[in-house]
């Protein structure tokens, strides 16, 4: 392309009468540097026009750029880039006070960009800074084949990389049924609302299994702009307090039937999903980047869509919703924020879905018992 632009301004230049491949006409609209004078163009001869020099890091102004931060457009080296990520995130920590020294944290660890790069940042943090944490990755199996099994592999080797503990929980031992079962009985549609509660409480019940009373998970900054516009478009407000909050909070039962608070943070709010892809890159971590098979039925795609429509014309249009759908939480009276217990939420979800029998006389049996003993079976978790 570039070779292209110079035969158009020099018609007298011509790189297969120079004998060039493409990979040598520089990048800068110019022919090499390594060619002597009788094979250098006449037009380079006459106009003498010097070559582009690469465009210095912003920041340290001595490395070449090699990056433009897609949240303000600041170009910056790798290096640069890297610890200016870290930094943002460790600022997010420290202004809300997310942890204390000798608190042991789990990572809800999914396989993918975000998960992945949140437990490299925090191990990274953890050292740098002496936060006095105790990292370990949680990991939730909703039983979708073909995909979970596979995320849940690059776990597994993130896991054994960084040397950090795993413990995951399965959606078939907590409710008895998996999200494949749940998806034939219910349909494609809707079954993010039964996946999202399901997700919630298995964490925190997977948290009270391992004794941990704070976890974190990689929503980012994109995430939370996606969940402002559901919310909006649904007429959703008292839903913003929760959707943008940087810490929330529900109640979690352990086995012998002791319930506390779990909490749960997102060190990521204000980072760009762009921004992690490209710090996992040049961090070079290895993840699982392939989409639930069920997640193109979901109304959050429409939502993600029309992020991304905003950010293509005004890139702090993901930033601006985020503050906005804050500002708006803040006016939503605290009587009526609906914030429901996530344990009662997935309990009402699992007594909707059909029965054994139900499910025998239509699309086969999911293997799961009636509603009155996964209600049973619930009480005995939860303590309700």
């Amino acid at each position: 392309i570039d070779g292209l632009k110079w035969r158009g301004r020099y018609p007298n230049f011509s790189g297969a009468r120079l004998g060039l491949k493409a990979s040598r006409i520089s990048l800068y609209g110019v022919p090499p540097t390594d060619l002597d004078d009788e094979q250098r163009p006449d037009a380079v001869k006459k106009h003498d026009i010097p070559i582009m020099p690469p465009t210095p890091c912003a920041l340290c102004q001595t490395s070449r750029a090699l990056i433009i931060r897609p949240k303000n457009g600041q170009k910056l080296c790798k290096t640069c880039f890297l610890s200016v990520f870290e930094s943002e995130i460790h600022r997010t920590i420290t202004a809300h006070g997310l942890f204390h020294p000798g608190e042991r944290v789990a990572v809800g660890a999914s396989g993918g960009k975000d998960s992945t790069v949140l437990a490299a940042v925090l191990q990274t943090l953890n050292e740098r800074h002496a936060y006095g944490l105790d990292l370990v990755l949680l990991s939730i199996d909703e039983g979708i084949r073909g995909y979970r099994d596979d995320s849940l592999a690059a776990v597994r080797r993130h896991a054994a990389q960084a040397g950090l503990p795993l413990h995951i929980v399965g959606y078939a031992a907590l409710y008895g049924w998996t999200m494949d079962q749940v998806v034939a009985a219910v349909g494609r549609r809707g079954n993010c609302t039964y996946c999202g509660v399901f997700r919630r409480q298995a964490l925190d019940r997977g948290a009270a299994q391992l004794g941990v009373r704070h976890v974190v998970t990689g929503h980012n900054a994109d995430d939370l702009a996606e969940t402002v516009v559901m919310n909006l478009l649904r007429g959703d407000l008292p839903r913003l307090g929760r959707a943008t909050g940087i810490v929330t909070a529900s109640p979690a039962s352990s086995a012998a039937g002791r319930t506390h608070q779990v909490k749960r943070s997102k060190p990521l709010k204000y980072a760009y999903e762009k921004e992690i892809v490209l710090y996992a890159h040049h961090r070079g971590l290895e993840y699982f980047s392939t989409e639930c098979v069920y997640s193109p039925e979901a109304f959050r795609g429409s939502a993600r869509a029309l992020i991304k429509d905003l950010e293509r014309v005004r890139p702090s249009a993901i930033l601006d919703v985020v503050r906005s759908g804050e500002d708006m939480a803040r006016l939503v009276p605290p009587e009526v924020s609906g914030r429901g217990s996530s344990t009662r939420i997935a309990l009402l979800l699992l007594l909707s879905l059909p029965t054994t029998t139900t499910m025998e006389k239509g699309k086969g049996a999911a293997g799961v018992g009636t509603g009155g003993r996964v209600e049973g079976r619930w009480r005995r978790w939860s303590g309700d």
